[in-house]
């Protein structure tokens, strides 16, 4: 038997041959992949290609049909969301899913698990979102377009995640913003954090990741790590 000691530390996220979709709806069809820690993998590919319905199977607000889901070493395959979110996910969706009347420093608190947690947070989350330091008692709602998604992936950090699933984050921001957010999802892999994202602005993805895939019709059609020729690789998948 080997040294328990020299055994390879498991993927934060294994996905094997994940089925499954809506009603009698097939979308996602055998779909494998793993992401480990401190590592961004982009799942690449146009509208209607399963994207969403991964992280949403991943998540468990879906039921699969078919393969398992892995998080860091521990099969977690159809457990409740809130149950993975106590497992050390958190989870930025494609949609401006923040409380629109409450304030920033509330949106903050909800992530957290208690008051002593959310003190803790605050430093680390103004040091990657220094605007918001000033702005704690701003209603969400008032907030800029970028400001709210800024304040999306701000509240998946609250808790300190050990793999973040990011949907669209981009779609619609300016490039300032998106550099910002670029920037935060960089510090975070290089503090060990496994990252998902979920995207269709491959300049974007392949300025952060490092490793891509492109979701195709419900399957991964492409796969590599970030090289000279993947930009225009990936492009032959969007133009077809």
């Amino acid at each position: 038997m080997a040294d328990a000691a020299f055994a390879p530390t498991p993927p934060a996220l294994e996905v094997r041959n994940l089925s499954g979709g809506y009603d009698d709806t097939l979308v996602l069809n055998g779909v494998t992949l793993a992401i480990g820690r401190g590592e961004i993998l982009a799942v690449l590919g146009r509208n209607g290609m399963g994207k969403t319905t991964l992280l949403r199977t991943i998540l468990g607000f879906l039921p699969p049909r078919a393969g398992s889901v892995f998080l860091f070493g521990r099969e977690a395959t159809g457990q409740a969301p809130d149950a993975l979110v106590r497992s050390g996910i958190a989870y930025a969706p494609q949609e401006k899913a923040i409380f629109q009347d409450l304030s920033v420093r509330d949106n903050l608190r909800l992530a957290a698990t208690s008051d002593h947690a959310f003190r803790d947070a605050l430093p680390r989350i103004f040091e990657l979102f220094p605007l918001f330091e000033h702005r704690l008692v701003q209603k969400a709602g008032t907030l800029s377009g970028g400001e709210q998604k800024m304040l999306m992936v701000a509240r998946a950090l609250m808790v300190r995640p050990r793999l973040l699933l990011i949907d669209e984050i981009s779609e619609g921001l300016q490039p300032s913003v998106i550099a910002q957010i670029a920037a935060v999802l960089r510090s975070e892999r290089d503090a060990g954090t496994a990252v998902l994202l979920i995207e269709q602005n491959v300049a974007f993805a392949l300025a952060i990741a490092n490793r891509w895939a492109v979701l195709k019709r419900g399957a991964i059609d492409d796969q590599g790590t970030i090289a000279d020729e993947t930009a225009s690789r990936i492009a032959e998948h969007f133009a077809m």
